[in-house]
Formats: structure tokens, sequence, C-alpha cells
């Protein structure tokens, strides 16, 4: 997305690839566009991306990660920030070599995944890799790695010592993760979950927004993952998600999520309790 216009500043984008010339014009293309932050992919483990040696992909290669680097440092003009994972394999952990050819070509700050990328989204948290890069440079590191509640964003920071933590899939239709986060945090106290009610007025407004942005075709299409997320973990979803998935429309589709929650809303304010979610 190009067109920046009414999101909150920082603006950050990502970009990906795998040749320097390229990936420093890509910097100046966003720069241009309005990005005040560029932030680089060596993270990503899926195929389509490591076929293309991009992505975590890279890390097999250190000089080629510096030759990236150093050009698109030289090109941004504003912050440029990584994203890696511990290495290609666990035999191949490089994250700490990794992390101080970035500190040495001027990148301002590292998120780290506690996982290889042979290990995809699986496998136990290496959160001591992440602690030894703390150790070991001066740039901002974000520990990154199912931080998937307030409690698991304490420990990691603990445990890592990072600067912050990155989270990722916990907040797909749990958007109150940050806030529940930020509260823990101010407090010591995890807030209750979201009842219905809120749900319903959240995911209405996320469905809005989708329509608007993708337009109707797409926008139907790419909400019905996000009814999924949203919708996991009360009464009665899995046969309202078999139905709604089958929803070409967006009126109709919207109109679907209304009346479930409305239900829901009638009967009582319940939320899904953690349990619930987790199964």
């Amino acid at each position: 997305r190009a067109d920046h216009e009414g999101e909150t500043a920082p603006v950050a984008v990502q970009i990906a690839g795998a040749d320097p010339t390229l990936m420093a014009d890509a910097a100046r293309y966003n720069v241009d566009a309005g990005a005040q932050i560029v932030d680089i992919n060596m993270g990503c483990p899926v195929k389509k991306v490591c076929h293309v040696m991009a992505g975590s992909a890279l890390l097999q290669d250190e000089p080629l990660v510096g030759r990236i680097l150093r050009a698109v440092v030289g090109a941004a003009g504003v912050p440029v920030t990584l994203k890696i994972r511990t290495g290609w394999d666990k035999s191949h952990r490089n994250a700490l070599r990794i992390a101080r050819i970035a500190e040495a070509e001027g990148v301002q700050g590292l998120a780290i995944h506690g996982r290889t990328r042979a290990c995809m989204f699986a496998g136990r948290a290496e959160y001591e890799t992440i602690a030894a890069v703390k150790a070991a440079v001066r740039v901002p590191v974000v520990a990154n790695r199912d931080v998937d509640a307030p409690e698991k964003a304490r420990a990691v920071l603990d445990a890592t010592r990072a600067d912050a933590v990155m989270i990722g899939r916990a907040a797909l239709g749990n958007p109150w993760i940050f806030r529940d986060v930020v509260h823990y945090f101010a407090t010591g106290r995890t807030p209750a979950r979201p009842d219905a009610a809120e749900v319903r007025a959240v995911l209405l407004t996320h469905l809005d927004e989708l329509y608007a942005f993708y337009g109707e075709h797409t926008g139907v299409s790419m909400a019905r993952k996000h009814i999924g997320w949203y919708t996991k973990g009360f009464p009665d979803s899995a046969a309202f998600r078999h139905r709604v998935f089958q929803i070409p429309s967006a009126g109709e589709q919207r109109a679907a999520v209304d009346c479930f929650f409305a239900d829901l809303v009638a009967r009582q304010a319940w939320s899904p309790s953690p349990r619930d979610l987790a199964a």
C-alpha cells in the first residue's frame, strides 16, 4: 500500500527481496510515498518467498545480507530496521552474527522471531538466542515469538531483556491484546475479555473497512478468515462460520455477522474464556 493518508505516525513499510539495488530502489520509492521507517523482511519462512532467496532464506548468505543492508540504509534517509529469525535451521543458527552485521551497517532496530526457518511456526521458543543478541548489540532488540497473553509478554521481556515485544498472530481476531498488555504492565492485573457487544462493534467496523479498502469481491473473501478468528470460542460459532463462509455479498455477510452477535447479546453478554479460545 503506497497511500498512507490518515495512518498513524510513524509510518513503517516492510520490504523484501534479494537484490541490493532493487531493495534500495524500493526503499526510496516508499520513503517518497511517505514511509518514515523502512523495515527489511529477512524472517518470512514461506516457500514462495524463500525460493527467490528472500525472507529468511537470506540468513544463509551473510555477505549478501550485509550488501542489502548497506544499500537500503544508504538509500532510505530514514531509520531502517530488520526482522530476522534465529537462523536457517538448528544447525545454522546465526542470529548473533546477522545482528552484528546489521548494527555495523547502520540498522537502527532489530526484531527477532525466536525460531529457525526450518521450525516455521512450531517448536520451542529460543528466548536464549534473543537474549544473547540483546547482550551483544546496542541497537534496540524486539522479541517476537508466541506473545499471546499479557503475562507472556512480561515473561518474554524478563527472559530476553529485550527492549520490546512484538505481537503477531495472537492479535488475529483479538485486537484487544494490545490494550490488555498495556493494562497488565501498568497494574499487574489481567482485564476481563470483551463481551459479545464489544466484539460485535469492533468486528462490524473491521468488516466495513475491509470492504472499503479491498472492494466487495476481495473484501468479502478477506473478511472470512477474520470472521473466523473473531468468532472463535463463542457458542454455535462453528455452525455459523460454515454458513457465513458461503455468503458471496458484503451486505449479506455483514448482516449475518450482526445477527449472530445480536443473538448472543440478547441471550447474555457472554465472552469466550481463554480455555474456549484455545479449544
